[in-house]
């Protein structure tokens, strides 16, 4: 049975950019039962940190007290919740599809309405590139089930916050 006050979390954290980090962070989502969906680790302008981008679905007050928990651990100098944020949210997929000469021209009119690209074309395939918000790859996805979907590769969320302050 799904708990219906589940919902999908974007977690921003500020971490020191050392060995271990990463595996000390999981360990307290394991501990609470959450599994994360997604994970971005990517540097800063400063080399000493980076950021990590958590995308995890579950009970927010519990979530809560697993950022608490983050905050606590000593290589972590900020963890926030996001969701509920006004923030610049990105991802990026790439699908690759088997599709006749024939139907290239139908899979190329939905590229250029969602505005993806392509990467790489063969006799019977055509990889494609997309970025976007969730809903905008999760639409493509849907409308390119009609063809033979290959092969599918997903990025997860990196956000930053609009406007002036820091995430």
């Amino acid at each position: 049975m799904t708990n219906t006050t589940e919902k999908s979390h974007s977690i921003s954290l500020k971490v020191a950019n050392k060995p271990g980090v990463l595996v000390r962070i999981a360990l307290v989502f394991s501990r609470r039962g959450y599994n994360i969906d997604s994970l971005v680790v990517s540097p800063t302008l400063d080399s000493r940190f980076s950021r990590m981008n958590i995308v995890a679905r579950g009970n927010p007050k519990i979530l809560g007290q697993i950022i608490i928990q983050l905050e606590k651990l000593v290589d972590i100098v900020h963890a926030k919740d996001r969701t509920d944020m006004s923030v610049v949210e990105k991802e990026l997929a790439l699908i690759k599809v088997k599709c006749s000469t024939e139907e290239r021209t139908e899979v190329l009119q939905l590229c250029d309405h969602f505005k993806a690209i392509t990467v790489d074309m063969g006799e019977n395939y055509i990889t494609l590139q997309i970025t976007g918000n969730s809903d905008k790859i999760d639409a493509m996805r849907s409308l390119l089930e009609k063809f033979e979907i290959i092969e599918y590769i997903r990025t997860g969320k990196v956000i930053m916050l609009r406007g002036e302050d820091q995430t």
